[in-house]
C-alpha cells in the first residue's frame, strides 16, 4: 500500500492549496514578518535558470547592531509545484525570530512540472550558497544558518540539512561555496516517497509531475526521500507536525525522526494536537499553539545557532 500522502494532495491540490493558505492567513497573520518593524530588501536575485530569475527576500533586524546575523532561510510550501517566497508571513516564527535578532530570508525556486526535482532542491541549496558569498555584504554570520519549510518545502529543508555533495544536488552557482545549513526545522513534509497505502493513477500524476516518477518503485522515490540520507553528522532537526493532517500522514514525520534518532542524531518531534496540514481547523483549538510554536521555533534556533 503505497503514496497516501501524494494520493490526497493528488485529488484537490489547488483547492486544498487555496483553502490552507487561507486558513494559515487568518491564523498567523500576527506572527508574520510584517507584524514587526524590519527592514526588507526585496527580489534579490541569488541565480538565474531555465530562463527565470530565481529571487530571494532579506528582512533584517531593527535592532540588531554590531556582530554578524545569524541566519533562517524559509522554504515554501505547494506540492512542488505552486506557492512563492511571500508564504513566509504565513508561518509560525518569523516575527520572533526578527525579535531575537536573525536575519530571516525567503527565497523562490523552480517549481514543477516544468522543472522535475531536483531543480527546487538544486535552487535552495543555490541560495544559502548566495548567503554565504555575500556574508559581508548582508551583515550575516556564514557559520550560523538554518532552513525551515512547510510541506513541500519541510520535504527540501530535510534533503538541504541531510545531503552533501555526494548526493548529487549541488547545482549551479556560487560552488565555491557550502550549502551545508547547520540546523532544521521541518513543519509536516514528506520524508519517504516509498510508503503509503495504494498504488494509483491520481497518486502517479502528481509523481510524474514534480519527479518525473513513472511508477511506485521508480528509483527518483528513493534519491527523492529524506530518510535515504540519514547519517549521524546530520543537523540538529525541529520536526513539527499535526495530528490531523489529511494530506501528509503524521507517521512521515514519526519514521524521519525515529531513523535520525537512531543513528544518535539530535532530532525533536512535536506533534501538534487539533491541527490539520498547515492550519487549525475553524472548530477546534491547536496545542501548542501558534503563539507557542513561534517561541519553539526561535527558542530550537537560538540553542543551535
Amino acid at each position: 500500500m503505497r503514496f497516501r500522502f501524494l494520493k490526497r494532495l493528488s485529488l484537490s491540490l489547488a483547492a486544498l492549496f487555496l483553502l490552507t493558505t487561507s486558513c494559515l492567513a487568518l491564523e498567523f497573520r500576527k506572527h508574520g514578518p510584517s507584524a514587526v518593524t524590519a527592514r526588507v530588501q526585496s527580489d534579490v536575485v541569488y541565480s538565474h535558470a531555465a530562463g527565470q530569475d530565481l529571487k530571494l527576500d532579506l528582512y533584517f533586524p531593527t535592532n540588531a547592531a554590531g556582530a554578524r546575523l545569524p541566519v533562517v532561510m524559509y522554504v515554501h510550501g505547494g506540492g512542488w509545484q505552486l506557492g512563492n517566497k511571500e508564504m513566509l508571513g504565513l508561518m509560525p516564527g518569523p516575527v520572533e525570530l526578527l525579535r531575537r535578532n536573525y536575519l530571516v530570508v525567503s527565497a523562490d525556486y523552480r517549481l514543477a512540472p516544468d522543472n522535475k526535482f531536483p531543480a527546487m532542491l538544486e535552487d535552495a541549496k543555490c541560495a544559502v550558497r548566495f548567503l554565504r558569498a555575500h556574508a559581508k555584504e548582508f551583515n550575516l554570520d556564514p557559520n550560523r544558518i538554518g532552513v525551515m519549510g512547510d510541506s513541500a518545502g519541510g520535504h527540501l529543508v530535510a534533503l538541504l540539512g541531510l545531503t552533501d555533495a555526494s548526493a548529487g544536488f549541488e547545482g549551479a552557482g556560487w560552488t565555491n561555496e557550502s550549502s551545508r545549513v547547520q540546523a532544521v526545522v521541518d513543519l509536516y513534509g514528506p520524508s519517504d516517497l516509498l510508503s503509503g497505502p495504494t498504488n494509483n493513477q491520481s497518486s502517479i500524476k502528481i509523481i510524474k509531475a514534480a519527479f518525473g516518477a513513472t511508477n511506485a518503485l521508480d528509483p527518483v522515490l528513493v534519491r527523492g526521500s529524506p530518510v535515504t540520507y540519514v547519517t549521524s553528522n546530520a543537523p540538529p532537526f525541529l520536526i513539527l507536525h499535526g495530528n490531523r493532517d489529511q494530506l501528509v500522514s503524521l507517521q512521515q514525520s514519526v519514521e524521519l525522526n525515529d531513523r535520525l534518532k537512531a543513528v544518535g542524531a539530535d532530532s525533536t518531534l512535536v506533534v501538534i494536537t487539533n491541527f490539520a496540514h498547515g492550519y487549525t481547523p475553524f472548530w477546534l483549538k491547536s496545542s501548542p499553539t501558534t503563539a507557542e510554536l513561534s517561541r519553539r521555533i526561535a527558542d530550537f534556533f537560538d540553542k543551535h545557532l
